[in-house]
This record gives structure tokens, sequence and C-alpha cells, in this order.
């Protein structure tokens, strides 16, 4: 869902953002949970063909900013990729939170509000760094 949001506040600002998503517990090829994938074309996002994939080195050395959504993924990705470690941000923390939780397993509004917690957090983290460049 952050990723596709992402991608859909760069367009819509006319700023090149690209964004890759990768998981802590490196779960591969999996799609998008159906949920995911209806509450954001609630808002015109499609991100029904998402595959997950697990975060690896050239992923870390890609990335300006690594934003991740729990405080124990920030810990275990710095243990990984002690290197990396200053490009490794809570999400959460842009938009005034500890964590974004994962609603995996919950309901359609656990859904929604994930999505509402990410828009927040993804604008407030976009505001704080320098603009990207124009497309």
């Amino acid at each position: 869902m952050a990723e596709g949001y992402a991608r859909a506040y760069g367009a819509r600002r006319g700023q090149l953002i690209e964004s890759r998503s990768g998981g802590v517990l490196g779960i591969m090829d999996k799609p998008a949970d159906p949920l995911a994938v209806r509450v954001m074309n609630e808002i015109d996002i499609d991100i029904e063909g998402h595959r997950s994939g697990g975060v690896s080195s050239e992923l870390m050395a890609w990335a300006d900013y690594v934003l991740v959504m729990e405080l124990h993924h920030a810990s275990k990705l710095r243990e990984r990729f002690p290197d990396h470690e200053d490009k490794i941000l809570v999400l959460a923390n842009f938009g005034g939170m500890m964590e974004v939780s994962d609603p995996i397993g919950g309901w359609r509004w656990r859904f929604r509000r994930c999505r509402r917690d990410i828009i927040k957090c993804i604008d407030g983290f976009f505001d704080s760094i320098p603009p990207a460049p124009r497309l």
C-alpha cells in the first residue's frame, strides 16, 4: 500500500519518485492482500500487480531512504545492513506516530485505517525532504 501511494504521490505532484517494497520476513512473490487491493482501489491506486519480495543488499544500496512500518523492522534491518543504518527511518514518525500497524488478517476497516496512516506519514515524509526532480 505504501509503495503504491508513494508512486501516486509523486505523479500527482509532477515528481519522479521511485519506490520499491521489501519485507523483513523474506516472503517472495505473494500478491497483495485482496483487502489492500480493494482499499487502494477506493482512492484510485492500483496495486493488483504487486508481488512481495525480501530486502536485499542490492535494494538497500539502491534506496536513498528505507522507510519501515514498525520499530522492530528498523532494528532487524540495522542489524543486517549496518552500512545503511543512516537511511533506515520509521515512516510513522513523519505522521506523529510510533508505528503503522500491519492490517493483515483484519477487517476492511483496519486496512482503511492503515491506508489513512500511510497517507499521513508519506505526505509528512515528503514534506520533510528536498523535492525530487520534476518529471
